[in-house]
C-alpha cells in the first residue's frame, strides 16, 4: 500500500463519517479520530459491497457506492454512540 492510497483512504474516511455524523439525528458523543475511524472503516466496506452488487464502477459519479458508504458510517457513529452512552438516549 502506497503513501498516497494511505492518504486518500484518510480522506475519504473523513468525509464519509462526517456525512454519516449528520445523517445520524441528534449529538453523538464520540470523538473526531472515532468519526475518522469510522468513516474509514464504513468507505473500506461500503467499496467492497458496491462491487459485489456491480454498482462500484459506473459512469460518471459512483453515487450508489457513496450512499452506502454514508448509510454504513451512519450506523457506525449511531452504535458507537449508543455503546458508549450505556444505551441511554440523549435529548
Amino acid at each position: 500500500m502506497e503513501i498516497s492510497s494511505i492518504i486518500a483512504a484518510i480522506v475519504i474516511g473523513i468525509v464519509i463519517g462526517i456525512l454519516g455524523r449528520l445523517v445520524v439525528p441528534g449529538r453523538q458523543h464520540i470523538g473526531v479520530i472515532w468519526t475518522i475511524l469510522i468513516g474509514i472503516v464504513a468507505a473500506l466496506i461500503g467499496t467492497a459491497l458496491a462491487s459485489a452488487f456491480g454498482v462500484a464502477d459506473t459512469d460518471g459519479p459512483d453515487w450508489i457506492e457513496w450512499v452506502i458508504q454514508i448509510v454504513l458510517a451512519a450506523i457506525g457513529v449511531a452504535a458507537l454512540d449508543r455503546a458508549k452512552s450505556g444505551g441511554r438516549t440523549h435529548r
